[in-house]
């Protein structure tokens, strides 16, 4: 008898963006003339830039010849991506990584849903919510969460509330817990941390031997001098955090797929005799079995973003949705309407009308406006009452959503 893995079934019943779907699909079939705006699933809408296309080209003409065909590559990478990440992300910074401590891979979705296979079964896992769902449910998956109650939250998770009244900079845990997940700039509430709030985090972890998955997919959009790009700017977070990278949003990759992962070398876990023992080693372990590389072809796209041309365009493409941002949040301002992010990252979180549920003001929204956001509540339980809009559409659309807005009878 083949048993399936109940830890599936404590999952809710679809994943969050198949639900929003479902329903646009359903208001779509019944109001076919309806001209629905989409600003829901963070998905880019600018196309990828020249030097990257060139890039592509080039690498596809190589594939046509025997003397530079490229076959299986590096689990981990080639080499001539990786000299230009720790290049151009980390070195400006003042931070010195190893090559070897650099993961390319097709998307962060994938690396920081996977990276948690490293670890026990039986870590206490703590997540701030609201919380991209996929941190969330592949821990269930992996059998850490324990129940859900009747709001959704699991029995052996210690959630961290992100609200306005703390300014979505929740305390650190009162007790131990051993992973720690962190998205700043967040999705989906748009906000960040300075350095200082960042340093708590760090100082927590090395005080618990916790480990920070870190997540900076939006790193790109930062604006403002304090915000932290990268969680290595803290003094000692090589020794307690992972981070997750991507193209997706700062390039344009949603579509291509290339990413990557920080596992720094001294970085441990432990075995169970409290023996520590090298994560970047067990990561690379899971990498070559798993794993055969992302493509030649996206890597030489994603070498591009840090050519000269490259750089420059793809800075136009964050200015242009950086600007929708603006747009969406000061236009939403000059109407009563309560909102955070957008400033340094291309979402905003949208406090609802009349204390709606995120649900029905999802409804609304669809219903007499014909746009689609993301119900804040699939995101947890602390995102009930909040509306997330992405600043990926191109400008036209945008500036219509602003104007509709101004049309809800509420």
């Amino acid at each position: 008898m083949a048993k399936i893995n109940e830890n599936y079934l404590n999952l809710k019943g679809s994943y969050l963006f198949s639900e929003i779907a479902q329903r646009v699909a359903h208001f779509k079939n019944n109001n076919p003339d309806a001209n629905i705006i989409r600003l829901g699933i963070g998905d880019v809408t600018q196309p990828l830039c020249p030097a990257i296309i060139e890039a592509m080209h080039t690498a596809v003409d190589e594939m046509s010849s025997q003397e530079s065909f490229a076959g299986y590559g590096p689990e981990q990478g080639y080499r001539f991506l990786i000299e230009k990440i720790i290049k151009y992300q980390f070195e400006p910074y003042g931070i010195h990584l190893d090559e070897s401590e650099i993961f390319v891979s097709d998307g962060s979705k994938c690396d920081s849903a996977n990276i948690q296979e490293i670890f026990d079964k039986d870590l206490v896992v703590s997540l701030m919510s609201p919380v991209y769902p996929v941190y969330s449910d592949t821990n269930i998956m992996a059998g850490r969460s324990g129940k859900p109650n009747n709001n959704n939250q699991y029995q052996n998770f210690v959630y961290l509330e992100s609200t306005a009244e703390n300014g979505f900079n929740p305390p650190t845990p009162s007790g131990k817990v051993d992973l720690i997940y962190l998205c700043f700039p967040n999705n989906p509430t748009g906000t960040t941390l300075t350095k200082k709030q960042l340093k708590v985090w760090v100082d927590y972890a090395k005080e618990n031997k916790s480990i920070i998955l870190f997540d900076a997919a939006y790193e790109a959009f930062i604006q403002e001098p304090d915000v932290p790009h990268s969680i290595y700017e803290i003094e000692g977070a090589e020794n307690v955090a992972i981070e997750f990278r991507s193209f997706s949003k700062t390039a344009g990759f949603t579509g291509l797929r290339c990413a990557y992962t920080v596992v720094p070398k001294s970085l441990m876990g432990y075995k169970s005799n409290g023996e520590p023992y090298s994560l970047n080693a067990l990561w690379n372990r899971r990498q070559c079995t798993k794993f055969n590389g992302a493509s030649y072809i996206s890597q030489k796209a994603a070498e591009a973003v840090f050519s000269d041309e490259g750089r420059m365009q793809i800075e136009n493409n964050i200015s242009y949705y950086m600007d929708n941002a603006k747009i969406i949040r000061e236009g939403l301002i000059s109407q009563g309407i309560e909102c955070y992010g957008g400033i340094n990252a291309p979402y905003v979180w949208i406090k609802t009308p009349k204390n709606m549920s995120s649900w029905d003001f999802f409804s609304l929204m669809l219903e007499q406006v014909h746009v689609v956001g993301t119900p804040g509540v699939g995101f947890g339980f602390s995102g009930e009452g909040y509306y997330r809009l992405t600043a990926f559409s191109d400008r036209s659309q945008t500036e219509k959503v602003v104007q509709r807005f101004a049309n809800l009878a509420l």
